[in-house]
């Protein structure tokens, strides 16, 4: 949101807790966000905290201090959206009066098959752990209506698509590079630039680029990450390649269509696999 009032005129401050915004989107992703963010207008107070805020009549004065404790400052603003995460919306729903258990979150415990402590009782969505989002929640009730009908429910919580609905966009799937170095995992990472795609440069629109992650033994793809516009469209392919456990080699020798934009990610799967890419 603060992006869409910046392209409106107003001037923007970003304070975020982190060293990084959009986490817990890839770094190398966030960073360059950020960059493109800074460049539309907006400001950004790193590694700062928020303590108190002032609402007076016309304005709100907002007292900040950095995150590891220092020297304070204040912002003072016309609106302050605060954007610190969700929770679950579960007290009021009679939980307690049929014995269904949440955690110290307020979050409904259910097991693999979405069945919570009662047997009979299933829980889906932004009540149970996991992220918050619509189509997570879609993929939930879809694996319980399949298994009260006598199948198999599964959701494949590896492959769940996030998307940042800026402009440009982010989005991403799988693991992330930091995510991959922590677990000790070897792997190869390939990023195209849209700077070098033919269809993006017609468009003008050649901020940002797609990143391709995978096994650095096996080829299998582990993440993928976009920046740019329409990468929530895009990264769908990507996706499936990892639904399916596909590899890097499953992408770049398929025939994408020239010229669009997703034939980037083909490029990111040939930097990846060999280190170099055919349009750059």
């Amino acid at each position: 949101m603060g992006s869409v009032w910046s392209r409106l005129g107003a001037k923007v401050t970003v304070v975020e807790f982190l060293d990084q915004i959009a986490f817990p989107a890839d770094k190398d992703v966030s960073t360059q966000f950020q960059k493109i963010l800074k460049k539309q207008g907006l400001n950004f107070e790193m590694k700062r905290k928020v303590t108190a805020a002032d609402i007076g009549e016309k304005s709100i004065t907002l007292h900040t201090e950095a995150a590891a404790g220092g020297k304070p400052k204040s912002f003072e603003a016309d609106v302050v959206l605060v954007s610190v995460g969700r929770k679950p919306y579960t007290k009021g729903l009679g939980l307690d009066n049929v014995g269904v258990k949440v955690n110290e979150r307020g979050m409904v415990e259910v097991d693999e098959h979405l069945r919570t402590n009662v047997d009979n009782i299933y829980a889906i969505g932004d009540v149970v752990p996991g992220a918050m989002l619509a189509h997570k929640a879609e993929e939930e009730g879809v694996a319980v209506a399949e298994t009260l009908a006598g199948g198999v429910g599964h959701v494949n919580y590896g492959a769940i698509p996030s998307v940042i609905y800026t402009s440009p966009e982010v989005a991403w799937v799988g693991q992330t590079e930091e995510e991959l170095k922590a677990a000790g995992i070897k792997y190869k990472a390939g990023k195209f630039p849209f700077m070098a795609n033919s269809r993006a440069r017609a468009n003008l629109s050649t901020d940002g680029f797609v990143k391709v992650l995978t096994d650095a033994e096996t080829d299998r793809v582990l993440g993928a990450h976009i920046i740019g516009d329409a990468a929530g469209d895009m990264l769908q392919a990507l996706v499936a390649i990892i639904e399916y456990g596909g590899s890097a080699e499953d992408v770049y020798r398929t025939c994408w269509a020239h010229p669009t934009v997703s034939e980037a990610i083909k490029e990111a799967a040939l930097i990846a696999s060999f280190g170099k890419a055919i349009h750059i």
